[in-house]
């Protein structure tokens, strides 16, 4: 098992920014989004063999050709600011099968990616992914965040449209994030480097879709944009954002009258107060969000 370097460029002090699939894609699309813009060049990669299984068995003339596993790339750019090293994942590596990263081969994975940063010089490590909020699809995603050490906070508090976890209303100061992007956060803080998840907020009635959520990729993408003092054409996420929402008002108009009449109070709530469905509200999405999708046009999906 090994780490692949294709190229050996020489950065000066680059950040990180990595990212997986998880709820809504939030971070995939956002930072794969910002490393195309960008003109980021593939640096290398993780051999899958280790963590994936393989998505697809190529076969030709009734003879295995080849085997197709979830990607794990590196990718580079020097930029005006700051140079960047961008890892993006395809997919999070499980001992237990689960859909977010679990167990020592996770852990592997992790700490690779660090080695790679290490390697480099990085010094500070961003992740993204998503929030699972009390919010509501038509009012913008706030994006929250997480960070390794104190003396980041006031940095943190200038982002735009972001807030600290342990500022949202009814939180306490205890928090969890799941998969990949809090191990590679608490992991970089065992090395000694400053690390900052940056997560958009996904409506918790849309938390079990199986479609991205593009607008909270873009609240991410935003905030990316700011720190790194470049210009982003948001076209593209915006597309993408339009198909979708066909997608979810046809779904959320098949809510149950009292849960849609609870949800649409929250549009005209200050957003930190903003309630929580109730648990009978999220059994019955979990019971129900596969067969409402197959009948509001799934369709739509495929093109985005």
């Amino acid at each position: 098992m090994s780490i692949i370097l294709h190229k050996k460029p020489r950065l000066e002090n680059p950040d990180l920014i990595a990212g997986w699939p998880g709820i809504g894609k939030v971070g995939s699309i956002a930072i794969d989004t910002l490393r195309k813009q960008i003109g980021a060049e593939e640096l290398g990669e993780i051999e899958p063999w280790e963590f994936f299984y393989p998505r697809q068995l190529i076969i030709r003339a009734d003879v295995l050709e080849d085997l197709r596993f979830p990607a794990s790339k590196f990718y580079y750019t020097r930029q005006a600011k700051k140079d960047l090293i961008f890892f993006i994942g395809d997919e999070q590596p499980s001992d237990t099968g689960r859909t977010y990263a679990e167990g020592r081969k996770a852990y592997r994975l992790a700490n690779m990616v660090l080695d790679v940063a290490e390697r480099f010089g990085c010094r500070r490590v961003y992740t993204s992914g998503a929030a699972v909020a009390s919010t509501h699809h038509l009012l913008k995603p706030r994006v929250r965040a997480v960070t390794s050490e104190k003396d980041l906070i006031k940095e943190v508090r200038s982002y735009p449209n972001t807030i600290l976890m342990g500022e949202v209303e009814g939180r306490s100061e205890r928090g969890n994030i799941s998969g990949l992007n809090g191990l590679l956060v608490g992991l970089a803080r065992k090395r000694g480097l400053e690390s900052i998840c940056l997560m958009g907020e996904v409506p918790d009635y849309l938390s079990g879709a199986s479609f991205p959520y593009p607008r909270a990729s873009e609240s991410v993408l935003e905030v990316f944009a700011r720190l790194l003092g470049i210009d982003v054409n948001y076209d593209a996420i915006n597309e993408m954002a339009f198909q979708i929402e066909h997608v979810i008002d046809s779904l959320y108009e098949k809510f149950p009258p009292e849960m849609k009449d609870r949800i649409e109070r929250r549009k005209s709530i200050i957003q930190p107060k903003l309630e929580a469905i109730t648990d009978e509200d999220e059994k019955w999405i979990k019971e129900h969000i596969d067969e409402l999708l197959k009948e509001g046009g799934r369709e739509d999906e495929g093109s985005v």
